[in-house]
C-alpha cells in the first residue's frame, strides 16, 4: 500500500512536472501551482519547487504563488495565518490539504499528538463536541455533545446529525446521513 502511494505521488510530480516544463508564462505557471496545492492526492511539492520552470515566478506579479508553493512544501497552516497577508487566499482545497501537511510535519516530531496542540495547529475552534479518535475501531467517540440552539441547528443541520448519530453509536456512514437529510 505504501508503495502504491509512492507511485501515485510520483506520477502527479512527473505529470505537473511536464506540465510545467510546457508552459511559457508566469500566469500559467501561477495557475499550475493552484491546481498542484488544490490536488487531493498530491502531498509531495518540494520536487515542484526545484523545477527550474517555476522560478519564473520569482519577480513577477505570481511571486506570491512560489511562496505558496515552497510553504506547501516545507510549511504549515501556522505559517500561512503568521504570513497570509502575502500569499494569496487559500481554496477550501488548499486549506484541507494544509492542514493534512501540518499533521504530517507534526508527526515528524512525535508519535503522540495532544488534541489541544492540534486544535491549535490546525485552527480548529472548539465546537459543539468534543471526544476521542480511535483509530483501532475507525471512529471518533464523542465524549461531549454541547447544546445546540434551533437558531444553530437550522444553519447546520448535518453537522448535528452527524454528532447525534455518533453519539448513540450509529454505524451511519457520512453518504447515508446525507441521504436522511436530503
Amino acid at each position: 500500500m505504501a508503495m502504491d502511494a509512492e507511485r501515485r505521488q510520483a506520477e502527479l510530480i512527473a505529470q505537473f512536472s511536464s506540465q510545467a516544463v510546457a508552459l511559457s508564462s508566469a500566469q500559467q505557471l501561477a495557475a499550475l501551482v493552484l491546481e498542484a496545492t488544490s490536488h487531493p492526492a498530491l502531498f509531495a511539492f518540494s520536487e515542484l519547487l526545484a523545477l527550474p520552470a517555476l522560478s519564473m515566478l520569482a519577480g513577477t506579479q505570481y511571486s506570491s504563488s512560489l511562496d505558496l508553493l515552497r510553504l506547501f512544501a516545507y510549511g504549515t497552516l501556522k505559517d500561512y495565518k503568521n504570513n497570509s497577508g502575502s500569499l494569496p487566499a487559500l481554496l477550501p482545497d488548499q486549506v484541507r490539504k494544509l492542514k493534512q501537511l501540518s499533521v504530517l510535519t507534526l508527526a515528524e516530531s512525535t508519535k503522540i499528538l495532544p488534541y489541544d496542540q492540534l486544535m491549535q495547529e490546525l485552527d480548529v475552534s472548539n465546537g459543539i463536541v468534543r471526544g476521542k479518535l480511535d483509530q483501532l475501531r475507525r471512529c471518533f467517540e464523542v465524549r461531549c455533545l454541547q447544546p445546540v440552539s434551533a437558531a444553530s441547528l437550522s444553519i447546520c443541520p448535518m453537522i448535528f446529525l452527524y454528532a447525534y448519530c455518533i453519539r448513540f453509536r450509529y454505524n451511519l456512514q457520512l453518504e447515508e446521513i446525507l441521504h436522511l437529510i436530503s
